[in-house]
Order: C-alpha cells, then structure tokens, then sequence
C-alpha cells in the first residue's frame, strides 16, 4: 500500500495574503482602496510581517484593527481568514472568506484560499470551485493547478489530476511539487513506469528532500522492486531521521520480505514508537469516569471507512452493532482521515453515533477532538498503512488504545496498549514480536461483509475446459522469487494445468513481459499463463468463475482476496508461516471450515495441490456448498463477532477500571491525610486502604 505523502497536500499549500501575491486586478482594485486608506494598508502590511514572524494571534489583532479603519478593504479580511483557518477556526474562515469576496469577487487569492480550507473539512466539489475560480481569475498561480489536482486525486478523479498536475509543470517545468504528485497520481493508477519516472525526477531535482525519495521508494516497492525500496526509504531516513510516512513505509515493506526478519520490524516499529512520542506531549490523566459498567465511548480511527479492504471487513461488523442492544451499550464515534466518501461510507457512517471528519487536523487538534469528546477506548483501524493517524495515538488521548484490523503486526507506539488478534493467527509464542499486549478473540479477529449485487457461483470450469485453472488476485508486490519458484512446482506437478494471475500492475506491458520472464526461469511457458489487469470489483468478482483453486501467497497472504474467493465458491491454498501476518491464511480458512487447504511446508503445499485437483466431484462438490458454508462460519457471521467484539471492549475497560481502583487505593494508603495539628499527622483510616 502507497503512503501517498504529497510534497505539497492542501493543507501544506501556503496562503494568499501579501500583495505580491495577488493578480492584477486584485492589485488594481487593492491600489484604489489604498488610496482611500493609506493607513489601512499599512496595518495590513504589519499584520503580514508579525504574522511572517511566526506570531498569528499577534497578526489577527492588527488585521482587526484594519478592518476597524477600513470595512470594507477585501485584503484585510482575507488575512483575517488565514489566521482562523491557521488555529483550526474552520468555519469562521470560511464566513470571513465569503465576506472579502463579497467586497472584492475577483479576488483570486480569497477564491484560493477558500478552496484550501473546503478542502480541508472535506467540502471537495466546492473547493474544486473554487480553485477554478482562482485559475480563471490567475491562469499562472500553478499552487491553485497543483491544489486543484490534489482534491481530484482524493476523489479519484485521476486521468483529471493528470492534467491539472501537468499543467502545472507548463507554468513550472522544474516544480518538484508537481512532479512528485504526478508520480503518485500515476502510482494510484498502477502505472509504475510513469510513477517511478516523475518520482526520480523529484528526487533530481530535491536530492535533499526526504519526502521525494521516501515516495519514490513508495512506487518501487509497488512494483516489486523490494531490495531498492528499503535502501530508498533508508535514504530518505538518512536526510530526514525523524520522517514517520518514510519510517512507516519501511515497516509495510519489511512484511513482504520472504527472508524478513520479525525482530527487525520490531525494532523499526519501536524506534517510530519513539520518534511519535518525542513529537507529542502524551497525558497521563483522564477525566474518564473509572465505572464498569457503564456506557463506553468507542473511536475508530481510520481513512478507510468506504469501498477499501477495510471498509469491506467494518461494513458488516458495524452494521451488526448498531441492529443489536450493543447500542444501548456503546456510543460509537468516528474519526474519518480521508476525503473520500462512495456508498459503502454512507452505509458504515449510519452506524455511528457520532462522524467527525478530521483529515488536514495536525495532531494537537485531532487529540483535542478526542479528548472533548471523552472517549473511553480508541481504536486504531490503520496501524503502519496509508492514512493512519499513529504520530496521534502517540499523545494517548484516550486511556485505552487498541490498533485492530487493518494491519497485520505491531505499531511500535508505546502508547498502544492492546493489539486484537484471534487464536490461529497470533499464537502464544509470537507475542515477543510486539510491542502491544494481544488480546485474542475467541474464533477470528476478522469478519467479512459479503459483496453486494447478484454475483452467482459458477460451475467448476475444470469440468468443462478439461483442465485446472489455478489462480491468484492478489497484489503482484507478494509474489516475490519464492512463490514464483512454489507456483512453477504446483503448475509441474499438475499436468496440463494453467495458472491466471490477475493484478493492478498488469494492465501494463512490461510488467507482464518481467513477470513471464520470470516463470520461464522455472521452465514455465507463457502459453500456462494467463496475465489480467485491473478492473471494477463487480468484474473482478465474476471472474473467480474461471477459477479452480486459488494458490496463496507468502508470507504476505491475501485478506481480501481470499474472503472474496471463498465467497465465490473458490478454495484456496495457504502455506502456514511463522509471523501474525503469515498466518493470516490460516486463520481465514479454519474459519470456515477448511483447514485441509493450510500447507505446513512447500512440499506440503504441491502435494495438497495434487490432492485436491485428483477428484473434480468432490472439487465441483465443495465448489457448489462453499458460500452456503463460509456464510454460516465465524469469518462471515457478523452479529456472532459483534457480541465477541464488544464482550472484548468490555473487558478491557473493566480491566482499566480495576487499576484505577489499585492506584486509588494505594494514593489513599500512601498518603497521610491532612494533619489535625501543625506537628502532629494523623495516621491513614482503615477506609482509605480498602
């Protein structure tokens, strides 16, 4: 997964405000009104400079004292706005915005400045807007193209953040900014050879810019090039120690490595535990009331809540929450860090009490978010992945913090206090790869939302074509050496079977040119492969149709993938690893049933590929049951996890509540109360040790 850190996100886009700044005809107009108040201008002027100086506050007292002088100066209320929106005054910005383009609507840097904050609190179609505004008004202002882009790329609008991003490099050939966003508009695209191209043009142009070369490192891990990546993001860390997205993209990259070692990624982990903390000012003390059995007030902290790998596992479990007395229990609070909202957020947003929005808060705000809302337990639905909030975690708003679901090993935050994992996928003796306690659901840490629309399950292809078809929808970044060498064992000992891999990145030519190379080592001929790009899920669903038996990957395995196979009809063949994320197959298919399709070893995984392709009756049988079954199994029964889920929010709390009574009593005990004479202190009453 890309951690799509741009060199300039909307919020990082500087303001309009000095005049220099300003089109011509705002400065035609701004020259008129200066004429009228010479003084107006001139305590604009000063706000600007104090504000330059670092001091806002300062800055806003002088651009009211221009207003005061001169009510209607467009200028001074404009600046006015970019003090509100600079403190996280959101809405007034906005209103003291409208209010200077009502003096002045030609003013593309109020137009400009606007966009930025619409953006911001997630109002994308009007900030769009209104940066068209701002380029109609300065067709040469490229930040207003460059923003532009970027609001179209969160509404994945991306062949139109192209072209925003290129016309911004007409304005601005040698613009690093733009580059760097055009290579991750290109890398959301799956078009690695153009993502990979801009991305080294950022980095020649900024060799010194931690950012371009950690983003860089995020498209070659994308496209297979693992060893490259790593020593890419440990540049960027080089340049910049305390860079977190270069630090947490070294942390995902580390999980595909086949020969990846787990104390490694600990230790990487922990060191951004501690750059996060060193950034924060964590609490250690709570006004959360320390009683059992009352109504808990539950975070879930995630960018993805829509039509994502996450949002396709929450759907369902939330919706259950919500249809159960779960309600009457917990009040449920969503903290949102992405712009983007489709159907499935519609649906998962109904579920909550509460929707907060916080994309483009820094930490402090979004912590103090948390804190005014008074939430008991936070959940982390992210951990090291794109639009995670983790530098956040770090300040311990909440005083239980649990990271769950979206990732697959440890955060390394100190202040994380429990990580949620089931039996099958974590066992004991792993939890030395943590730097969480585990607290382990009884049957799956995983639950599935079925896909919607009319998706049957075909007939067994083999019956018909007179051949296996193996398959594979995963990622093409976990087929690393090791399962193209395992897959060319499975393809030899299944004779007259093809194997069809279907991934973003080969909807281009050369990466399916390096992958069939890459099998003919092996002695694979192209004729038993079948290479397919992306498309929408609706046609990727349907396609397992042509599918047998999927083959998994290792010792990053598929999550979705998988779920949706299985749904399909389709069985899949996991190899058992030695780390959470390995074992991510296993826990999937005992699950529902299937725990003759985990291989324990590599020839374990080609004999069972054997075995279970010898009897097409019993394949096609299992093929015409399996939804029916994994419906009815743990990993799709979503009311079933609800109630896991809760009991398990319960019983930390409960757990919490416990030590707070400890700690009560032991402050009772240890200190005297207050003393009936100068010199004489009483003694502690049995009460205050109880």
């Amino acid at each position: 997964m890309a951690f799509l850190d741009r060199l300039k996100s909307i919020v990082g886009i500087k303001p309009v405000k000095d005049g220099k700044d300003l089109t011509s005809a705002d400065a035609s107009l701004e020259n008129q009104r200066a004429s009228v108040n010479v003084e107006a201008m001139a305590i604009v002027d000063r706000g600007n400079a104090v504000e330059n100086a670092g001091n806002p506050l300062a800055a806003m007292a002088l651009y009211d004292q221009a207003v005061a002088v001169a009510p209607n100066l467009a200028r001074a209320h404009m600046n006015r706005g970019n003090v509100l929106a600079k403190i996280g005054r959101l809405d007034e910005a906005i209103s003291v915005y409208r209010h200077a383009l009502s003096l002045d609507p030609n003013s593309a840097g109020a137009h400009f400045n606007l966009g930025n904050v619409l953006a911001t609190i997630g109002r994308p179609e009007e900030a769009l807007r209104e940066y068209e505004q701002t380029i109609a008004l300065w067709p040469d202002f490229g930040d207003a193209e460059l923003a532009r882009g970027n609001v179209l790329d969160d509404l994945n609008r991306s062949d139109e953040a192209l072209a925003a991003y290129e016309r911004a490099l007409v304005i601005r050939p040698d613009w690093v900014e733009a580059h760097g966003n055009l290579g991750l508009a290109y890398l959301k695209q799956a078009k690695l050879p153009q993502a990979i191209a801009s991305l080294r043009a950022a980095v020649a142009l900024a060799p010194g810019l931690s950012t371009a070369h950690s983003n860089l490192a995020n498209a070659l891990k994308a496209n297979g090039d693992l060893e490259l990546a790593i020593d890419t993001y440990q540049r960027a860390l080089e340049i910049e120690p305390s860079n977190l997205e270069a630090l947490s993209g070294l942390i995902f990259t580390l999980n595909y490595l086949a020969n990846g070692s787990a104390a490694e990624t600990l230790a990487t982990a922990k060191r951004f535990g501690e750059l996060a903390t060193q950034a924060a000012r964590p609490f250690n003390h709570w006004n959360n009331s320390p009683d059992p059995k009352r109504r808990l007030r539950v975070g879930i902290v995630s960018g993805d809540l829509r039509e994502h790998p996450v949002g396709f596992f929450f759907e369902s479990i939330i919706a259950a929450l919500a249809a159960s007395d779960a309600r009457d229990h917990l009040e449920l609070f969503a903290y949102s860090n992405h712009l983007l909202a489709d159907s499935t957020t519609a649906r998962i947003r109904a579920g909550f009490n509460h929707w907060t929005l916080v994309t483009g808060m820094d930490d402090a705000l979004f912590v103090a978010r948390v804190r005014e809302d008074q939430i008991d337990v936070l959940i982390d639905l992210s951990g090291h992945t794109a639009h995670h909030r983790l530098p956040a975690f770090a300040w311990k708003p909440a005083p239980v913090q649990i990271s769950w679901l979206g990732y697959f090993g440890t955060t390394g935050v100190p202040a994380m206090d429990y990580l949620l994992a089931d039996p099958w996928s974590l066992p004991v003796e792993l939890e030395e790869h943590f730097s969480e306690r585990i607290w382990r659901m009884p049957e799956t840490r995983l639950c599935f939302t079925p896909p919607r629309g009319r998706h049957p399950v075909a007939a067994l292809p083999a019956l018909t074509n007179g051949k296996i078809t193996f398959g594979c929808f995963g990622h093409l970044t976990k087929a690393n050496d090791g399962v193209i060498a395992l897959w060319s064992r499975v393809l030899s000992a299944v004779p007259g079977s093809q194997l069809c891999i279907k991934a973003p990145q080969l909807g281009d030519s050369a990466a399916r040119e390096r992958l069939l190379a890459r099998f003919a080592e092996p002695g694979i001929d192209a004729t038993r492969l079948r290479l397919v790009g992306p498309s929408a899920r609706a046609e990727y669903l349907d396609a397992y149709g042509d599918i047998d038996i999927v083959l998994d990957t290792f010792p990053f395995p598929g999550g979705t993938t998988s779920a949706e196979s299985l749904w399909m009809g389709v069985p899949v063949l996991t190899l058992s690893g030695d780390r959470f994320l390995s074992r991510q197959g296993v826990s999937l298919l005992v699950n529902v049933g299937l725990a003759d399709w985990v291989a324990t070893s590599a020839d374990d995984y080609v004999a069972r590929a054997v075995q279970h392709t010898s009897d097409l009756r019993q394949l096609s049988a299992l093929r015409s049951s399996l939804r029916g079954q994994v419906l009815a199994a743990p990993l799709f029964d979503a009311a079933r996890f609800a109630g896991y889920f809760e009991q398990a929010l319960r019983e930390i709390w409960r757990q919490w509540c416990a030590r707070q009574d400890v700690a009560a009593n032991a402050l009772a005990f240890e200190t005297p109360s207050a003393p009936t004479t100068p010199t004489t202190p009483t003694t502690p009453s049995a009460s205050g040790r109880n």
